[in-house]
């Protein structure tokens, strides 16, 4: 990946508008982080929630991360499988086995029932288990659109390779230079997973009508000479919508994912596994559920 700009002008790095730790929380029998939402960032439009679990150790003994059959509406949530096995089965019929490197992003739409967890055959031989769970906004005129599923493997995505080799990024939607995202996305989104080697250093561009940011998720590196992130101090920087883009520096090897999106700017109404924009249309979600009209997933 050559310089961005390819020498037309000096490109002008975002300011930094805040800095976020990644705390952990519990959900059920589950322990992750969740450095979105947290009090100090409620949201980054479009993105809702980000929580990165493990890594687990999954055998036959301890299998805490095997989510059942349930619902979702109004968003797309989104598996980025940092390490291990995962089974996906839904309610449009889509079974598959997303391993390292895979992403999943599911439309929810109108509506739809999935459940996942690691394969029989992962908890059976044991192994880690680690990745990020994002949730990403649609706005109202998509929220009743027809679901939608797509498993992307790792090796199928497009990659990018800095001047110094040392930074290697997937460019998994949106687009980056000369390289488009394999993904497609229902708002103008991008999202990179960036691997840099102790010593790497890159410059990535974006558009700044889009609210941005990046997450540690591995190691320590600096971003834009200015803020260090590290893992279980500061791990997210969310950017000003003011410059061409950010630079990072990796003090160790690291392991990075960055996401922009254009903002929807609507109201946001969310429970439970439901992103609407009333409270009036968060019932009707729960009605439709109970009433099966989000489709019927058998429990496995």
């Amino acid at each position: 990946m050559e310089n961005n700009l390819k020498g037309e002008k000096q490109m002008k790095n975002n300011t930094i508008k805040r800095v976020g730790r990644s705390d952990f929380v519990n959900m059920g029998p589950i322990r992750l982080r969740q450095p979105l939402p947290t009090q100090q960032i409620e949201m980054i439009d479009p993105f809702i929630l980000l929580h990165h679990y493990g890594p687990y150790e999954i055998n036959e003994r301890s299998n805490p991360f095997d989510l059942g059959p349930h619902p979702h509406r109004g968003f797309e949530p989104v598996t980025f499988l940092v390490q291990g096995e995962q089974l996906h089965r839904d309610s449009l019929g889509n079974e598959s086995i997303v391993k390292t490197g895979d992403v999943q992003w599911t439309t929810s739409g109108r509506g739809i029932i999935h459940a996942e967890g690691p394969s029989k055959e992962f908890v059976k031989r044991g192994g880690t288990i680690e990745g990020i769970q994002l949730w990403l906004n649609l706005p109202a005129e998509k929220k009743m659109m027809q679901p939608n599923y797509q498993h992307i493997r790792d090796n199928d995505f497009e990659v990018l390779t800095s001047q110094d080799q040392k930074v290697v990024t997937k460019v998994i939607a949106g687009r980056l230079n000369d390289a488009q995202g394999k993904i497609r996305s229902q708002t103008p989104v991008n999202s990179f997973m960036i691997h840099a080697k102790k010593g790497g250093e890159e410059s990535f561009n974006y558009s700044n009508t889009h609210e941005g940011f990046i997450y540690l998720l591995k190691g320590k590196a600096v971003i834009n000479n200015e803020v260090l992130l590290e893992l279980n101090k500061n791990q997210l920087i969310r950017f000003n919508q003011d410059g061409d883009g950010f630079a990072i520096k990796a003090v160790e090897d690291s392991l990075l994912l960055f996401l922009s999106g254009e903002p929807i700017n609507e109201e946001v109404a969310t429970y439970g596994p439901y992103v609407m924009n009333t409270q009036t249309e968060l019932l009707e979600a729960m009605r439709d559920y109970q009433m099966g009209k989000m489709g019927f997933l058998p429990v496995s």
